[in-house]
């Protein structure tokens, strides 16, 4: 049955790591629904770790645009690469320091409610901002400058509350930045490479317990193979579309987590 939840869990991380709608919050979520308090399933660091599978989907799905050392590309074109990993690096040191100085602190606000106010809070901006904001000056990574990399790592360390979700506070920054959907997507998934990797060896090398390395590789391959999925539609979807859709998706879902917590509390 572990194992069952285990695969379920890969496939609620897969849809969800690169939708801007909380991996974590749905995982935190989901644990409460299939009532695993207690269980490894539901520990910090299989919440966390699991999302390595995912990543590893970037950067199976970006290879070539994230090898700087590719045969393929020209001289400038590896240049570009190399330019494109230094502002990545940049964008994270937000995340890096803040995530360490609040790692322990953050566990407290893992719960429903928090989650709840987090998705209606974000759903709201994603709608504002799709209306309101309709001023695109950044058409790739290339255009971006160093100081709207590091803004947009700012953003994204609101994601270390829980719900909030990483990729949908640094697409929401690019978007007011003035990055186009596809860029602020593209470079949110970018971010996440040196971000949850850190993570994942933070949450390892703090974890009191044992580790159930099974039911983690289960989780893993799982999220790795549906996040393949999940990210060739977000791309295609936000060449096409707005955001509006998730930040209602969001407001909805939290609806439905409050009225099943009421009801059942």
């Amino acid at each position: 049955m572990e194992f069952i939840k285990s695969i379920f869990l890969g496939i609620v991380e897969g849809i969800t790591e690169w939708l801007p709608v909380s991996s974590t919050g749905h995982l935190i979520l989901f644990n409460e629904f299939l009532n695993n308090e207690g269980s490894f399933l539901a520990s910090d660091l299989y919440i966390y770790v699991i999302q390595l599978g995912a990543i590893l989907a970037v950067v199976t799905h970006f290879f070539h645009k994230l090898n700087p050392f590719s045969p393929k590309k020209t001289e400038v074109e590896k240049r570009d690469t190399w330019n494109m990993w230094f502002k990545v690096i940049v964008a994270c040191i937000p995340a890096g320091v803040f995530g360490l100085l609040l790692n322990d602190y953050m566990e407290h606000f893992e719960n429903w409610q928090v989650v709840s106010l987090t998705l209606v809070i974000y759903g709201v901006a994603f709608i504002i901002i799709e209306k309101l904001n309709k001023k695109t000056t950044i058409y790739s990574i290339n255009d971006m400058s160093y100081k709207t990399a590091i803004l947009i790592g700012m953003f994204q360390v609101l994601s270390i509350i829980p719900g909030t979700s990483r990729s949908g506070s640094t697409i929401l920054g690019g978007m007011i930045l003035g990055t186009s959907r596809e860029i602020a997507a593209e470079f949110s998934f970018f971010l996440a490479i040196p971000v949850m990797f850190g993570v994942s060896i933070l949450k390892i090398i703090t974890f009191e317990g044992v580790i159930d390395w099974g039911l983690l590789a289960v989780g893993m391959v799982v999220s790795y193979l549906v996040s393949m999925l999940a990210i060739k539609f977000l791309m295609n979807y936000v060449r096409k579309h707005s955001f509006s859709a998730f930040g209602w998706y969001r407001i909805i879902l939290a609806a439905c987590v409050i009225g099943y917590f009421t009801l059942i509390g």
